[in-house]
């Protein structure tokens, strides 16, 4: 007998096939009853990533859609399938769809997730004690980039503040350990109050562990068989990063662009980005 496997990665889920179009949706007592009332109706046969409920347009009736992603494929077709002309959480039948087609452009824009996003997938596959993590290095590298910027510096006048952190993942049941790192920096005036100093260094100490957990969850796979079983592997990291023993010299960081880790990035595309067929009625 074939068992199906259903691979998770730890990136914004794009795909057709984990994106479920919601409509019929009659006004409930208020928008947050709705929103919860689909998220609860959906998380119900998987994870999510995200939930999007939106006015009917003025022309059609008071109601609202919804856009809904999973994380995984056999989710959402799960979903459709049990509650497609079905009430579910009211009296009127929901329509469902799988989406059919989506910007090309879009889906080649795929994005990690935040860190935040990360920690709660691997708790929904793997339980709370199925993984932890752990700080490797957590290193002020102001002056090595001074080192290398001393010209600019003095023309501008604006010191760098520069935090570089490596974790490692750890997922003790499945013998499978990788590591990420992660870079944040911020100009700082240089007669700035030390207090105002005091606090950014901590907020770079907390973007940087956030973006390198982000950065090592890039490399896991969460290989979800049918029979409900979760095995984890790891990509190999072709810029391997320093062992403990070399990690208090220098962290190789140069020409990173950090932007795509932003957390309030993770569900900023358009609606537009997104079609459906819905010829059929079954």
């Amino acid at each position: 007998m074939e068992i199906q496997a259903d691979i998770i990665e730890f990136k914004v889920p794009v795909e057709n096939n984990k994106t479920l179009f919601v409509w019929n949706i009659l006004p409930g007592p208020s928008e947050v009853w709705v929103y919860e009332s689909v998220y609860a109706a959906f998380s119900h046969f998987g994870a999510l990533f995200s939930v999007r409920i939106c006015p009917n347009a003025a022309v059609v009736h008071p109601g609202y859609y919804a856009i809904v992603k999973f994380y995984s494929a056999a989710h959402a077709g799960r979903a459709q399938e049990a509650t497609n002309n079905t009430g579910v959480f009211q009296e009127a039948p929901l329509k469902v769809r799988l989406c059919t087609q989506q910007n090309p452009s879009f889906l080649q824009n795929v994005r990690p997730l935040s860190s935040t996003k990360c920690y709660d997938l691997a708790n929904y596959y793997l339980g709370f004690n199925g993984w932890s993590l752990r700080i490797v290095m957590m290193k002020d590298i102001s002056q090595l980039d001074e080192k290398e910027n001393l010209s600019l510096l003095e023309e501008v006048q604006t010191p760098t503040l520069k935090y570089g952190c490596i974790v490692e993942l750890i997922f003790t049941e499945h013998q499978v350990r990788c590591r990420g790192y992660g870079v944040a920096q911020e100009f700082v005036e240089k007669d700035a109050d030390p207090l105002e100093k005091i606090t950014k260094r901590a907020k770079l100490q907390k973007w940087a562990k956030e973006r390198a957990v982000a950065d090592a969850f890039q490399r896991v796979l969460l290989i979800v068989l049918g029979n409900g079983k979760v095995a984890v592997e790891c990509r190999p990291d072709p810029d391997a990063i320093v062992p403990d023993d070399e990690a208090s010299g220098i962290i190789q960081v140069a020409d990173i662009t950090w932007s795509q880790f932003d957390p309030e990035d993770d569900d900023d595309e358009l609606l537009a980005d997104i079609t459906l067929n819905l010829t059929s009625e079954s």
